[in-house]
């Protein structure tokens, strides 16, 4: 297949490109240009800014592919300015889970419905992010829908690479004697692996399904199972205070989302158990390396 992806030079999009090339299919990366990748002749490129209007359609203007992973693309703008210069089959979104209300488990994907509600045309700081998102959604599943399309919605995604720090936040804190200020220490919330997302995203490049789908490992973590481990490896005791540097996560409430959907088309998750453990231990072997 002839495949673009929007993004994929940082981050779980690394192992998605890769494995997209060793699949045999051809692959073109959109970027701004900003951040090396390791592809070498393996892929080719295509630089835009997908802020910039001008830029997103004069750099795909006339340019045709099987598919297209958005991996960038936050607001109705930016898939309107992409779907009306690109040409593609098949359009696979990276959404996520702020879509829905997160405070409860087992959250089905009908709970929001992005062919229902007003369509917002707006920038990525026009409205909350939650917002934003949804309308992106909308935008795909009420316009566009000569295109086949697909939103994939994750909640927080975690691995080594992780270039938003959020649970190295933690480690590093409690190793440093850190003040943290956390608000929501028992609630439990689930979970992406980065490289489990990676497959999905290739994996739905080949399938016929269409619509919204979940995606995250099996089980929940608590920001408290975080600050045990790390404390039990390391003897060192976190400092909670009220004027504490704010954490990550704080104001999540216990949820979970159901990925039956997922899990009948083939695509498998593992528990977050069986490897979140080994990537608190990734950080702290590195922190005293």
């Amino acid at each position: 297949m002839n495949i673009l992806v929007i993004g994929g030079t940082r981050y779980f999009g690394i192992p998605m490109v890769t494995r997209l090339i060793e699949d045999g299919n051809r692959v073109t990366i959109a970027s701004r240009g900003l951040t090396p990748d390791p592809f070498g002749n393996d892929v080719d490129r295509i630089k835009l800014d997908l802020e910039d209007e001008d830029s997103v359609r004069s750099g795909l203007k006339d340019k045709g592919y099987d598919v297209v992973i958005d991996k960038m693309g936050y607001c109705s703008n930016e898939m309107k300015w992409i779907l009306e210069s690109v040409k593609c089959d098949r359009f696979i979104h990276m959404s996520t889970a702020g879509v829905y209300t997160l405070d409860h488990k087992n959250i089905r994907e009908d709970e929001f419905d992005p062919i229902k509600g007003e369509l917002i045309w707006c920038g990525r700081r026009e409205l909350s992010y939650d917002d934003v998102k949804r309308n992106a959604e909308r935008a795909l599943f009420q316009v566009y829908t000569k295109i086949d399309c697909v939103a994939v919605r994750v909640p927080f995604v975690l691995g080594e690479n992780d270039y938003t720090r959020r649970l190295l936040f933690y480690v590093e804190h409690i190793i440093d004697g850190k003040p943290m200020y956390i608000s929501n220490p028992d609630e439990c919330f689930c979970v992406a692996h980065c490289d489990e997302i990676s497959d999905m995203l290739v994996d739905l490049c080949g399938s016929d399904f269409t619509g919204t789908i979940n995606g995250c490992s099996d089980g929940l973590v608590s920001v408290r199972q975080i600050l045990d481990y790390v404390s039990l490896r390391t003897g060192c005791v976190p400092v909670l205070t009220d004027d504490g540097d704010v954490a990550p996560y704080n104001g999540t409430k216990t949820n979970s989302l159901n990925t039956d959907r997922a899990y009948n088309m083939g695509i498998r998750f593992s528990n977050v158990d069986s490897w979140i453990y080994d990537l608190l231990d990734h950080y702290l072997m590195n922190k005293f390396s």
